[in-house]
Order: structure tokens, then C-alpha cells, then sequence
């Protein structure tokens, strides 16, 4: 496969497994404000950049590693990973919920026989019982962590919640072409890199853009999740505030099938959104960055989301071939999954 590398900065890492595309390479010497209690500040007087030379891609630069995965439908699912380095948590294809108070309740029991019809598109699938649209996305308490006050974690949490609203859930987002009102939810030196994501196919693994003549239905998409967060630091010592969400979108697509489950293209996504502390960095790398993502999308069209794109598969979560429903709609299930597309 080829190297989706943002930049043209070298590799430095061991070569890839097969089927994977290489991670990013090792992160450069940046200037950071010093953290507190360090030498001063550089000799303009300002504070320093996060990332310095890199501030137009996303945290150490972002690669991507498309894996055309799942069991049994034209789609199955695609896997996008988008991993980061520098000392940052790094989330792999294969995980349980994210550490930490979850901030809903565990997912509730998924129903593994399905009625011979459906007269709605979520009717015999465990997403029938997930909250619909924003109701899913409910952020946990928020209590001072580390050096970050409860006021600054409250923050971080909003803007979490309201990129996931902006990238997985609203229409006009996911049906247009402008990347702008998502891109502007970020931090000013984290933009270009967010351009070039989506100027390319990774964008999929934390946003959701249709393909084009894919028609929702007017159903809103079922979510459920988990949201926890913690205190951290990069090689740097920046101080960061990590914030790990990991959700299941539902989205019912038009269909004549009345076969449950077919209506439906399931995402699963981890990400891990990162908050520099405002006293280690420039105030043009305050705010809100994408540090890793994994992403997979179950009962897809192939072609479409090759490009990044959603679209509605041509087969069902039915038969003997088909995935294991629990799996698919478990936010604790694994996003390690076979390539069949």
C-alpha cells in the first residue's frame, strides 16, 4: 500500500507488517514553551508553538492506514487508523472501552435473534434500544485532572461534544463539501493538517461525509458510546488533557429491504482528541487536535468508502456469512477484523 504521509519528512520506523500502511515518523526537536519551573521563554518574549515546524498537521503529522475488513457484505467494514507518536496514547485496532468512569451505562444486551421483518430500519438490530442522535453523546462529569481545573475540563469536553455532533451527526456537514465548519472546532495550527485529511480519504475515521447520491433516511442514527479523560504529557513534557471517545453510529439509509439490518451502515470509531494546558503552548496551538483514530465501517459500500465516503452495501447482516451482530454494534468489540472487500 501506499504512504499517506502528510509531510516529507523521512520514515523512521521499523518497516511496516504487511497490509499496513506505516505509522508517522518520529516527531523533530520542536520549540515548546518550557513547561513550568524550566528556562524562560524564547528570546522575542513569546511563548512557544505546539508544534513548532509542524503546526499545520495534526499533532506529529498523520498517516493513515486503510484496511478493507469485515465478514460476509459487499462492505463489511473498512478499517482507517490514524495513529500518532511523541510519547501520546496511542489506541490499536483492537481494544475494550476506553479507561476511566464510562459516561453511559454499559451497552445494554444486543439481541441476537432478529424478527423475519422489519418495519423500521432498526427494528431487529441492538441498535433499535441506542439513543438517537445527540442523546447518545453524554460527556462524564468533570473534575479537575491533573493540572487542568474542572473549568478547563469542562471546556475540553464541550468541544469534543461538539465536533462529534458536527462530524457524525449533522446532515448539512455530512452531505456537503465544505470541510470548514468542522476544521474551525480545532485549534488555529492544527487546520492545515485537518485540510489535508480531507483533501485525501482519512478523514473517515473521525468524520462522516456521504457519497454522492446516498440518501438517509429521515430516522436520526442511533449512537451509543463512551467518553473518559485524563491527565498526561508528551516527550515534551507538554501537559495535555487526553480525551478518548469511542462510539457505534447507526445510520438507516434508504432501502426496499424489509430484512433487518439492512438498512443500516454501522461506524465504529475510537478517538483520542488531545487539549494542550494554555500555559505550554502558543496561543495559535490552544484548543482542540486529533491525536489518534481507528475507525471501521460495517455493511459499506466498498468503492464509495475507499474514497472515505458513506454508502449503502448491496448485501445484509443476514445469513450464515454474515457478522456477528453483537460484535458489530458493541462499542467494546474489537475493530480488528478480517479483509473481505
Amino acid at each position: 500500500m501506499s504512504d499517506d504521509r502528510p509531510d516529507s519528512t523521512p520514515p523512521r520506523h521499523p518497516a511496516p507488517t504487511p497490509g499496513h500502511r506505516p505509522g508517522p515518523p518520529a516527531g523533530p526537536e520542536w520549540p515548546r514553551q518550557p513547561p513550568p519551573g524550566a528556562a524562560g521563554p524564547r528570546r522575542d518574549g513569546g511563548p512557544r508553538s505546539w508544534p513548532g515546524r509542524h503546526s499545520g498537521s495534526l499533532l506529529t503529522g498523520v498517516t493513515a492506514l486503510l484496511l478493507l475488513a469485515f465478514v460476509g457484505v459487499v462492505g463489511g467494514a473498512v478499517l482507517v487508523s490514524m495513529p500518532s507518536a511523541r510519547g501520546r496514547p496511542v489506541v490499536f485496532p483492537t481494544f475494550g472501552p476506553p479507561s476511566g468512569a464510562p459516561a453511559t451505562s454499559p451497552t445494554p444486551a444486543a439481541t441476537s435473534a432478529a424478527p423475519p421483518r422489519a418495519s423500521g430500519p432498526f427494528d431487529g438490530t441492538p441498535a433499535a434500544g441506542f439513543p438517537q442522535g445527540q442523546a447518545g453523546i453524554v460527556l462524564p462529569a468533570a473534575k479537575r485532572t491533573g493540572p487542568f481545573t474542572e473549568k478547563q475540563v469542562a471546556a475540553a469536553l464541550a468541544k469534543v461534544r461538539k465536533v462529534l455532533v458536527t462530524a457524525r451527526l449533522d446532515r448539512q456537514f455530512m452531505t456537503g463539501d465544505d470541510a470548514e465548519p468542522l476544521v474551525r472546532q480545532f485549534a488555529r495550527d492544527a487546520r492545515a493538517g485537518m485540510r489535508k485529511a480531507f483533501a485525501s480519504d482519512t478523514f473517515a475515521a473521525y468524520a462522516t461525509r456521504l457519497a454522492p447520491g446516498a440518501r438517509l433516511t429521515a430516522d436520526q442514527p442511533r449512537v451509543q458510546g463512551r467518553i473518559s479523560y485524563r491527565a498526561t504529557k508528551d516527550d515534551d513534557g507538554i501537559r495535555i488533557l487526553a480525551v478518548t471517545t469511542n462510539f457505534v453510529w447507526s445510520y438507516a439509509f434508504r432501502t426496499s429491504s424489509t430484512v433487518p439490518g439492512d438498512a443500516l451502515v454501522v461506524v465504529h470509531d475510537t478517538v483520542v482528541w488531545s487539549v494542550p494546558h494554555p500555559d505550554d503552548v502558543e496561543s495559535s496551538s490552544t484548543g482542540l487536535w486529533i491525536e489518534d483514530a481507528n475507525a471501521y465501517a460495517a455493511n459499506v459500500d466498498c468503492a464509495a468508502y475507499d474514497k472515505g465516503l458513506l454508502d449503502l452495501g448491496h448485501q445484509s447482516f443476514a445469513g450464515p456469512d454474515g457478522p456477528d451482530l453483537d460484535a458489530v454494534f458493541d462499542p467494546a468489540a474489537t475493530l480488528d477484523l478480517p479483509d473481505t472487500c
